[in-house]
């Protein structure tokens, strides 16, 4: 991935007249059943509970259509796994430790970006959020916020999940299966859940079929660490 100063870049440009402004940046197909538009609104905060591959996942797309995303405050975010679900190194700006302003770190990278991951070193007081969201709405972006963001527009979280390959004390960890929720105001008031392979045993993302899994999700309370099973032949 490329580092860079924010705003060494042009922003996106204005539409050119007669053509509609895109309301959605594209996420990956096993993706689009958990949010209300089937992508990411412009202008809106999306939150994921953690850093992890659900949030590469969600940025993926987006990055892999032209769009240019900034990451900060996420110094282990995962190159190589990142590159493998489709982002684009060339069109991607790190800024791995914005210290104490990341507020104003941020506010560039959205003023260039048409996607910002984003994991805040502190929790943001609601003059920083709403000082944002505004940024944020003037350049139709989406603001990825892993960790807590009151008044987010849509929030996902791994509710459980089961990784696949490993046996009794030996094997290979092969692809894990986690069941995704959504939820959030307005239109993301509706509660969606799929069970998604976050990775499958080619690195990607992919809708996993229940009845399908070589384990019973069922059988084990969310989050049990017993969710390891043994994948059979």
């Amino acid at each position: 991935m490329t580092a860079g100063q924010p705003g060494s870049f042009a922003a996106p440009s204005a539409p050119a007249p007669g053509k509609t402004e895109p309301s959605v940046l594209p996420v990956l197909p096993a993706l689009r059943g958990l949010l209300p538009r089937g992508g990411l609104a412009q202008g809106s905060v999306v939150a994921v509970a953690e850093f992890g591959l659900l949030c590469l996942a969600l940025a993926a797309a987006a990055s892999a259509d032209g769009a240019w995303c900034g990451i900060a405050g996420i110094p282990e975010a995962g190159v190589l796994a990142a590159a493998a679900l489709g982002l684009d190194a060339g069109r991607t700006l790190l800024v791995p430790d914005p210290g104490s302003s990341w507020p104003q770190v941020v506010a560039s990278l959205l003023d260039g970006c048409e996607l910002v991951l984003l994991r805040p070193p502190e929790r943001a007081s609601a003059q920083v959020r709403h000082r944002l969201e505004a940024t944020l709405r003037r350049g139709r972006g989406v603001l990825l916020v892993a960790g807590d963001w009151p008044g987010a527009q849509l929030r996902l979280r791994v509710a459980s999940q089961r990784w696949a390959g490993l046996g009794d004390g030996h094997g290979r960890l092969q692809a894990c299966c986690a069941e995704i929720t959504a939820d959030g105001r307005g239109e993301a008031a509706m509660t969606r859940t799929r069970w998604l392979w976050l990775p499958g045993e080619d690195g990607g993302v992919a809708v996993a079929d229940p009845a399908d899994l070589p384990f019973d999700i069922d059988g084990e309370p969310p989050g049990a660490a017993p969710g390891l099973r043994a994948v059979s032949g």
